[in-house]
């Protein structure tokens, strides 16, 4: 009986000693955590293509099995719902090559890594694909752009669609009020950014109409002007740049404008309330010449001679590049 009691006992000790070990060994487990990323800025930005990658400082405590950058043209895009690059494993610094973009198309990106808890992502970036420049020599000798910012192809006619492009506040860079669909707002700017994608408006026109309160005659002056929404090497022309031009044309006539190499379109133009109007019919284009309260634009329509005069800076109008 002595003996079964001794053993009894023995038993009992092994099994407190066992549990013993299983409650400091799982008092002692660290669960991994989710890594730590940042993403690398953007670089070498084209057409179609931007360099990007990220820099995993902490794996989690759990080896990285994936790491990459995740991009999107909608904000915070995901590994799930976004195209992405996968640019091996492990911790450190990665370099992603970005492809398969559409160009003149803003882009928000993400590095992320994953480890055996999930994935993380790093600060959101974004950047915008540039436009393919293509140019025409006039016989002013002077290097211009061959089609309006935000045009697909060089006009074909006077009314194709394709040859209009983007109508631009002026000294408003490319933040998507541009756009001709986009959507306005009232609310007038207190800087040089807008801050916006929106077409701002006013309530009425006059000659101090103005997305931008109080004026800054500095925007676009030159190809590192303020705003410049031209390709690098290239910039708004000056009225007497646009004058020079309209002295070589056949006519003074939209028809003579439309002969001359810039091939230039009647692309209509957006009132100072967001109203789009004459498309086919009217054509204007600004300058970086400041009169006053106002800017000179270049226009001319099926009735009237090419001329320049000044306008309002509210104004949505074309926008033809030449170079520096």
């Amino acid at each position: 009986m002595k003996n079964i009691l001794t053993l009894f006992l023995i038993c009992c000790s092994f099994i407190s000693n066992a549990q013993r070990t299983m409650f400091e060994v799982n008092n002692d487990y660290v669960a991994p955590n989710l890594p730590v990323i940042s993403t690398t800025s953007i670089s070498s930005i084209g057409n179609t293509s931007a360099i990007s990658g990220g820099n995993i400082t902490d794996d989690g405590g759990s080896y990285i099995i994936s790491r990459g950058v995740v991009w999107s043209t909608s904000t915070l895009p995901t590994i799930a719902l976004s195209t992405k690059t996968i640019n091996g494993a492990g911790a450190g610094n990665f370099t992603s090559s970005i492809t398969g973009l559409s160009q003149s198309t803003t882009y928000y990106v993400r590095a992320y890594a994953t480890n055996s808890t999930g994935t993380s992502y790093g600060t959101q970036i974004s950047f915008t694909t540039t436009e393919p420049i293509y140019t025409v020599t006039t016989s002013t000798g002077r290097i211009w752009m061959d089609r309006n910012l935000g045009a697909t192809r060089v006009a074909t006619s006077l009314i194709d669609a394709q040859g209009y492009g983007d109508l631009y506040q002026w000294g408003r860079g490319k933040d998507g009020h541009q756009l001709r669909a986009s959507s306005t707002t009232g609310n007038i700017a207190t800087s040089d950014i807008a801050g916006n994608a929106l077409f701002i408006t006013t309530p009425g026109n006059t000659v101090y109409s103005d997305w931008r309160t109080p004026q800054n005659d500095n925007l676009w002056q030159g190809v590192n002007g303020i705003n410049n929404p031209c390709p690098a090497g290239f910039r708004i022309p000056t009225q007497a740049e646009w004058e020079a031009e309209i002295q070589t044309w056949s006519s003074r006539t939209a028809m003579g404008a439309f002969a001359s190499p810039l091939k230039l379109p009647s692309a209509g133009f957006r009132q100072y309330n967001g109203a789009l109007n004459n498309d086919g019919a009217w054509a204007d284009y600004w300058t970086s010449t400041v009169s006053q309260t106002q800017v000179f634009i270049m226009n001319f329509n099926s009735g009237a001679a090419a001329t320049t005069n000044a306008f309002p800076r509210v104004w949505g109008f074309s926008c033809r590049c030449i170079k520096n």
